[in-house]
């Protein structure tokens, strides 16, 4: 008799709390934020960072990592992420600066504005990632973060909103590349309007399929 083929052990999705939070807060004593970006892989537009300061007290439901959520959850979520947090700023950093700096820089610079930006000027920051950028705050990277801290997942999801609206208006601006379809990144429909219409002054030039259009 031939035994029942084993089951796959069913993967459990950790849902992001505030642990990582309270535990910064009592060691640092004073507020702090999430800091996510958006934006750091596409060939045209800028790149975005949010800094959120959750309020314990009165967390919108449903916060969770920008990328496991739909466009729509998304953009129900900011508003009622902005209501009801303590503080909130989005920052950006545009394609001459991160053609000036390099994108890993130029997205330290759009993190800084987004602290900046907070009406409550936190003692610590939780960063998504493993690049300890210098903020105008102690920096706690963690690896995975938008998936672990709300406050960081609420970042990645304001980072995400702000930036999608930008690409939307940029569609206006610049016709026929589609923006407002895949915000800028690397997608068919880019590929195309770029062999037919050449890049536009949105497009990040030191990205190395536009360089080589630049330069042909």
């Amino acid at each position: 008799m031939k035994s029942a083929p084993a089951k796959s052990p069913k993967i459990v999705r950790v849902i992001p709390t505030l642990t990582l939070e309270t535990l910064l807060i009592q060691s640092s004593g004073g507020p702090v934020c999430g800091v996510d970006e958006a934006g750091r892989g596409p060939w045209a537009g800028p790149v975005s960072a949010a800094a959120v300061i959750l309020n314990p007290d009165d967390l919108p439901a449903g916060i969770d990592d920008s990328k496991a959520l739909t466009e729509k959850r998304r953009a129900a979520l900011e508003p009622e992420i902005k209501a009801r947090a303590l503080a909130w700023g989005v920052g950006f950093a545009s394609v001459d600066e991160i053609a000036e700096l390099n994108i890993l820089h130029a997205t330290g610079l759009a993190m800084c504005r987004a602290i900046e930006a907070l009406t409550v000027q936190p003692v610590a920051a939780l960063v998504d990632g493993n690049y300890r950028f210098k903020l105008p705050c102690d920096v706690q990277t963690v690896v995975g973060g938008d998936g672990l801290s709300l406050s960081i997942a609420a970042a990645s999801i304001l980072a995400k909103t702000a930036r999608d609206r930008l690409m939307v208006e940029m569609d206006a601006r610049y016709p026929g590349y589609g923006f407002a379809s895949h915000k800028g990144y690397n997608a068919p429909i880019h590929q195309q309007a770029l062999q037919t219409l050449g890049p536009c002054p949105e497009h990040r030039r030191g990205w190395a399929p536009i360089k080589a259009l630049l330069e042909a």
